[in-house]
């Protein structure tokens, strides 16, 4: 974290949604290594305040947001948390699919709320802090994106739709803001070890698939956000490669039997 300016370009607070495990949780350890103060917000209340407890320990401010952030009275929450301090990077890291679920055959609700989760409190959070930000001349925006966002499949249509939404919307937003100092990057994940990804049961042992591990991809993330609009996590770069042929017929196809391997059936 040695090149990252604490208290120039990133700082004095951070807000990490999504911040209480897995990347988002590493994401947090690096920036309080690095003096930055940071406000995480999650949804589910022990490992939230677990990483909080850790990263006040390396001697910088937290605060917590127990909130589900698919709702509007989440939004206000995080705002109200952060109305007497400057936030010079938001992280947007939560975010929900729908794996092993077709579409036909899922619930329409709980597709909705991907796409809330994913689009609608990912726009809301940027729009309230990108703007000051733009003003000062500084900042930072890191959207988590994913391989998903690059092909379509029977199960992941919606996060995938989601995930590509981020990658446009990402490189809109960084052309936008670069002549105004503020960085903007989506960090596309592909397969990573994560809480979360282990209770929803993926294989990582599947032959030939890299593996990224949390605590790297942040560090990788961190270092990556000067340099937008998008930066595929170091092992992946071929697959999106792959993913951005034009046959795009034959390419569903092949993915479909890859993931099958990957996800547990239903």
């Amino acid at each position: 974290m040695t090149e990252l300016d604490t208290h120039g370009q990133y700082g004095p607070w951070a807000v990490i949604a999504g911040g209480s495990e897995g990347v988002g949780a590493e994401l947090a350890r690096e920036l309080g290594a690095a003096g930055i103060n940071v406000v995480l917000v999650a949804r589910r209340p022990g490992p939230l305040h677990a990483t909080a407890a850790t990263v006040r320990s390396l001697g910088v401010e937290v605060r917590t947001v127990v909130a589900d952030l698919t709702t509007p009275e989440a939004i206000d929450a995080v705002v109200a948390a952060t109305d007497d301090v400057e936030v010079g990077l938001v992280v947007y890291n939560a975010g929900a699919n729908a794996h092993g679920r077709p579409f036909t055959e899922g619930d329409l609700g709980a597709f909705r709320r991907v796409v809330d989760l994913n689009i609608g409190a990912m726009l809301a959070l940027t729009h309230h802090y990108a703007r000051p930000m733009s003003e000062r001349g500084r900042g930072g925006i890191l959207l988590m994106g994913s391989l998903a966002g690059y092909v379509g499949t029977s199960t992941e249509g919606v996060y995938g739709g989601t995930k590509a939404f981020s990658r446009i919307f990402a490189e809109g937003l960084w052309a936008e803001l670069r002549e105004h100092g503020v960085h903007v990057l989506e960090l596309v994940l592909g397969v990573t070890r994560t809480p979360a990804m282990e209770r929803a049961g993926l294989n990582f042992d599947v032959p030939g698939m890299h593996v990224s591990e949390a605590a790297a991809v942040a560090r990788e993330g961190l270092a990556a956000l000067p340099h937008g609009p998008v930066h595929v996590v170091s092992g992946n770069e071929a697959i999106v490669e792959l993913r951005s042929t034009g046959e795009r017929a034959r390419l569903v196809a092949g993915t479909e039997k890859i993931m099958r391997n990957l996800l547990p059936q239903p």
